[in-house]
């Protein structure tokens, strides 16, 4: 008799969290005066614990779409690993639910399986849809129309079957708490080596530290200053005490300190200034997020100069779509804001012409 074959089964699961974000679209006509390659940005919305965005161009993301609406998926945050995402993108029906009109993927990329999205990145359909195409279709009404982007994000790959039981748990291991202990440091002042002087006031500081994150105090401390001792004095020129205690925050914790709304629009625009003057592309990206959630008739002319002259895309972005309203538009023209507008930024100023004239 032959031996007994043994049997035994395991599967490999991917875990995944799935969502869905609407996009309206209102006004489509007017936003077609938007030139190839400028988009507008939706709000934020958080699928499988990352937070997205969907990346709107009217008139194509590049000159070789023009003439078709281009959407594109946007990872809106940085991660230590990319992550592995499917989407698709379609129109949102009145009544019959969902038709797709296209698996979205990237340029000369063929595949429909999932994309891997690194920080900041996005991955979408630049021929989305043409001009003529959408304006016949039933999906325009009313010069708007929706966007449905259905979205399932790999959490992670387990393996089941296995007979290996879970390894008992004896310790627990807080949080980190390193922000605490440098922020400790930062308000003590122990070990300081270098002391800069802002708007008056002064502030013992850790040349390794601020010099680990920017390349500009880098240069400054460990170039020109290599030898120096704790006695060495910085000054500050033309930034106010509390800009530089709050860009001092965020280089011992990585986080900007508590404001409250009164304070933050302006703050946030001096920090951004800051942020790119000394390269700290992360703070300047904290100050853009919080910057876009200020803009207004009163704040949008001021706020859409600083991204145009400190290279601000996604807050530009956010500008041009808050302008997108031509009751906001007309409003924003008609101030004197407008005409320091046509000074500092020209071809921002003409842009917005164009817009107000467009059908």
């Amino acid at each position: 008799m032959p031996p007994t074959a043994s049997a035994s089964a395991s599967a490999i699961v991917a875990e995944t969290a799935s969502g869905y974000h609407h996009l309206k679209i209102r006004g489509y006509s007017s936003l077609k005066a938007i030139p190839s390659g400028q988009g507008l940005i939706s709000g934020p919305f958080t699928v499988g614990g990352h937070r997205w965005r969907i990346l709107y161009y009217p008139n194509g993301n590049q000159a070789e779409s023009a003439g078709h609406v281009s959407v594109y998926l946007y990872l809106d945050e940085n991660v230590d690993k990319e992550v592995m995402a499917r989407f698709q993108f379609g129109f949102k029906a009145e009544k019959r639910g969902l038709f797709f009109l296209k698996k979205a993927k990237p340029a000369a990329v063929t595949s429909a399986g999932a994309q891997s999205f690194a920080s900041q990145g996005s991955w979408g359909y630049p021929k989305f849809v043409q001009w003529n195409a959408l304006e016949k279709s039933k999906h325009l009404k009313g010069d708007s129309f929706t966007i449905r982007c259905d979205l399932a994000v790999l959490k992670r790959v387990r393996i089941e079957g296995t007979a290996q039981e879970a390894a008992p748990k004896f310790v627990d291991v807080p949080p980190s708490d390193l922000k605490q202990h440098l922020s400790g440091l930062f308000l003590a002042g122990s070990g300081a080596d270098v002391v800069f002087e802002a708007g008056g006031e002064t502030f013992p500081v850790h040349r390794c530290v601020l010099a680990a994150r920017s390349p500009v105090f880098s240069a400054e401390l460990f170039g020109s200053m290599k030898e120096g001792s704790a006695n060495d004095l910085v000054r500050i020129d033309g930034m106010e005490a509390q800009v530089f205690k709050a860009l001092l925050c965020f280089v011992y914790t990585d986080s900007l300190p508590e404001m409250g709304k009164e304070e933050e629009d302006a703050m946030c625009q001096h920090l951004l200034v800051t942020a790119d003057t000394y390269n700290m592309e992360r703070m300047k990206l904290v100050c853009e997020d919080k910057l876009c959630k200020h803009i207004n008739v009163g704040t949008v002319v001021n706020i859409l100069a600083l991204a145009e002259l400190h290279g601000c895309p996604g807050l530009k972005t956010a500008c041009i779509h808050f302008l997108s309203s031509p009751a906001n538009l007309r409003a924003v023209m008609a101030s004197d804001g407008f005409e320091h507008l046509s000074t500092t930024c020209p071809s921002v100023a003409k842009e917005l012409i164009a817009m107000s004239s467009a059908p």
